[in-house]
């Protein structure tokens, strides 16, 4: 288990409480824009209801925290722990994933009670000032969690709203400059052993350990994103009719879904589109393409004659550039056009971006004891690593060891690409 420095000081649980207020109003902040309704529906497997998602985070800090560590606490419903737990087996049965939808009570209302009853035994919990290491570690782990789950709440209500003909917004539309992007470079990376993996003394999640050495051929990475102008050449190349350019099950994936762009594009009378959460509005070329799979991302990459980069490749790339970019609290919960003059332009923010590796344990890796080691160790299969944080990602959540991963197939995430080269 990772450890949090300066634990049983006042400072570190100051400091940790501070946090833990700030991201669960945080969360209340995001659903501000949003109707009763809109917190109910649920418009694929993959995707959650809002409401969903406000309980689960509470319950995770119910059952982890405050039933093992506050004396005398009574849980604010027996029930709730088969309606909100996820996927934790060793911590009871589970309402269906895909049925979630379906849980029309709990009212919306009652889950803002639940979250308002939980909060206020958080605050006695943190009050002690006498957390054990365990005890701040598993409220650090909660905060990170429910932060990954703001960035869902915002990518399944994209998804719910776009489902919806009249193309509802989820905020109004903020008028973005259409800047013209500067044609990419190439940043050099000399061959050799490098040590990877989380090597500093705050938080992490388990998947990011144990440092460990690699070696890596010399490569470029390109300076920034591909642009939606440059992946509109793709697809007018014939990129989505061509399967030659596509893996295996990339190819299936096209043909049963019926790809033919990204998610969210439309073509009206010869124009393109596209919807966002401040509504359908005209596509800027120069933004970064995204809610891309990895099979496309995959097979721009060889259509280009290049290819996606490793995990590891990217993190060497991104150790010298400091976190900084459009992350959500830009406001803007779109990627945007790149503005900055870097030698790798939005290495943060804006899209994660996939890399050509599996998602696999690090030599050494060790998953946390009992329930919370359920958290990432039990799908190092069938999911490819993205890296580098969104516009819905928090800046206070993101740093450069961070292994984000879905399935090679997902689309609804605000997922993109950059592409490398050997030299």
């Amino acid at each position: 288990m990772n450890q949090l420095p300066g634990v049983n000081t006042l400072s570190s649980v100051q400091r940790v409480s501070d946090r833990l207020l700030a991201v669960r109003e945080f969360t209340k902040t995001l659903c501000k824009p949003l109707h009763v309704e809109d917190y109910i529906i649920q418009s694929m497997p993959d995707a959650s209801p809002v409401k969903w998602h406000l309980a689960h985070t509470t319950w995770f800090f119910e059952k982890f925290l405050l039933i093992p560590s506050l004396k005398n606490y009574k849980v604010f419903e027996d029930h709730y722990n088969y309606l909100f737990n996820s996927y934790y087996v060793q911590a009871g049965e589970r309402f269906e994933r895909a049925r979630r939808g379906l849980i029309s009570r709990p009212t919306v209302k009652e889950v803002y009670d639940y979250r308002d009853y939980v909060d206020k035994h958080l605050k006695l919990l943190i009050d002690r000032n006498d957390l054990s290491e365990k005890e701040l570690y598993i409220t650090e782990l909660g905060i990170n969690h429910e932060q990954q789950h703001q960035e869902l709440i915002l990518t399944d209500i994209k998804h719910v709203l776009s489902c919806n003909p009249l193309y509802p917004n989820y905020l109004p539309c903020i008028n973005t400059p259409e800047i013209s992007a500067e044609p990419y470079n190439w940043k050099s990376f000399d061959e050799g052993v490098y040590e990877m993996g989380y090597q500093s003394n705050g938080f992490s999640y388990d998947n990011e350990t144990p440092k460990h050495k690699i070696y890596l051929q010399a490569f470029q990475l390109a300076s920034r994103l591909i642009t939606n102008s440059e992946f509109i050449e793709f697809i007018e190349a014939g990129g989505y009719e061509n399967p030659l350019l596509w893996l295996s099950e990339g190819w299936y994936a096209v043909i049963r879904e019926n790809w033919k762009y990204p998610l969210y594009w439309e073509k009206k009378n010869d124009e393109w589109v596209i919807f966002t959460l401040t509504g359908l509005r005209k596509l800027n070329p120069s933004e970064p393409v995204c809610h891309i799979s990895f099979y496309e991302a995959d097979a721009f990459a060889r259509w280009a004659g290049l290819r996606l980069p490793t995990e590891y490749e990217w993190e060497l790339a991104s150790l010298s550039t400091e976190v900084n970019g459009n992350f959500v609290e830009s406001g803007k919960f779109h990627p945007a056009a790149s503005q900055h003059e870097s030698s790798l332009m939005q290495i943060y923010g804006d899209v994660w971006e996939w890399t050509q590796s599996a998602y696999l344990p690090y030599p050494g890796f060790k998953p946390a004891e009992g329930a919370l080691g359920e958290y990432n160790g039990k799908f190092m299969s069938n999911q490819m690593v993205l890296r580098g944080g969104s516009c819905a990602t928090s800046i206070t959540h993101i740093r450069n060891t961070y292994r984000n991963f879905f399935p090679p197939h997902a689309r609804w995430q605000f997922s993109g690409l950059r592409l490398a080269r050997y030299i």
